[in-house]
């Protein structure tokens, strides 16, 4: 089907104001930076340039792009720029996938507290993954990978959990030798979501304790101690889903499904 030729920018032109108007005490500096960029990118607000053929004489005057990373029309360039980067980097060795999720009660925490939850998301997988790789008993190697968030899911939910693109194997102790996983197994997965469980709940709770978590609406009884204390005793009840596979396509097939997330947000112009 054809596309209809409207654009989130057609939208916001049109309805922006009125909804800042109605919504706009609830609404983020950022956000509304971010509305106004896509409302006026490609458009004479943000002035223009000549582009010529020292050839032909051809001139063509275009105007300039806002260059805000949550503009559909302005991260086709960027993701290029992301995808041959990180391609460059890539070993010849056999690559593994793994995702790290939370579960609902907590990611509906991590909405009110995006920096300090996301923050802790990215610390307890990362630890995670290193820990468990250099015990002896597991790989024993030091290990490097490629970490992205993803904060919402197919059916444009909130849903945050991080892709991580990792090499199966690392330096070993000494720096001397590289040290190769399996074949077709990285890491157990068990092991993974039991130890990234306690770290994460763990990190959460030390951000309570310092007042850096905010709770508000249907969350606000999680303000008392212990009411938080019960929610934390239950999530370490709960089985964390970590996610640890080779990928059918190689690492290349992951860049590539993860550079339309990097450098897009949810709603886009397709």
């Amino acid at each position: 089907m054809a596309r209809s030729g409207l654009e989130v920018a057609d939208v916001f032109r049109q309805h922006g104001p009125a909804y800042r108007e109605a919504n706009g005490s609830s609404m983020s500096s950022g956000q509304r930076r971010t509305m106004r960029s896509i409302e006026v990118c490609r458009t004479a607000a943000l002035g223009g340039h000549v582009d010529g053929c020292d050839r032909c004489g051809y001139r063509k005057i275009t105007y300039n792009s806002c260059r805000d990373r949550h503009c559909p029309k302005c991260q086709a360039l960027a993701r290029a720029k992301w995808l041959e980067e990180h391609r460059a980097q890539l070993l010849e060795v056999e690559y593994f996938h793994v995702v790290f999720t939370v579960p609902v009660q907590i990611a509906s925490i991590g909405l009110q507290n995006k920096k300090v939850v996301y923050t802790i998301l990215f610390r307890a997988a990362s630890e995670t993954l290193r820990r468990i790789a250099a015990d002896p008993k597991h790989l024993g190697a030091e290990i490097g990978f490629l970490a992205v968030l993803h904060t919402w899911g197919q059916n444009l939910h909130h849903h945050p959990h991080i892709h991580c693109v990792v090499p199966g194997g690392g330096l070993s102790p000494d720096g001397h030798r590289w040290v190769a996983s399996r074949k077709g197994f990285f890491l157990s997965v068990r092991v993974l979501s039991r130890l990234f469980r306690g770290l994460f709940l763990s990190y959460l709770q030390e951000a309570f304790d310092a007042g850096k978590l905010e709770f508000h609406g249907t969350l606000a009884a999680l303000s008392d101690s212990d009411t938080f204390k019960d929610l934390m005793k239950s999530c370490r009840k709960t089985k964390w889903v970590v996610y640890s596979k080779p990928p059918f396509g190689g690492p290349a097939q992951v860049l590539e499904y993860l550079g339309r997330y990097t450098h897009r947000v949810a709603i886009s112009n397709d």
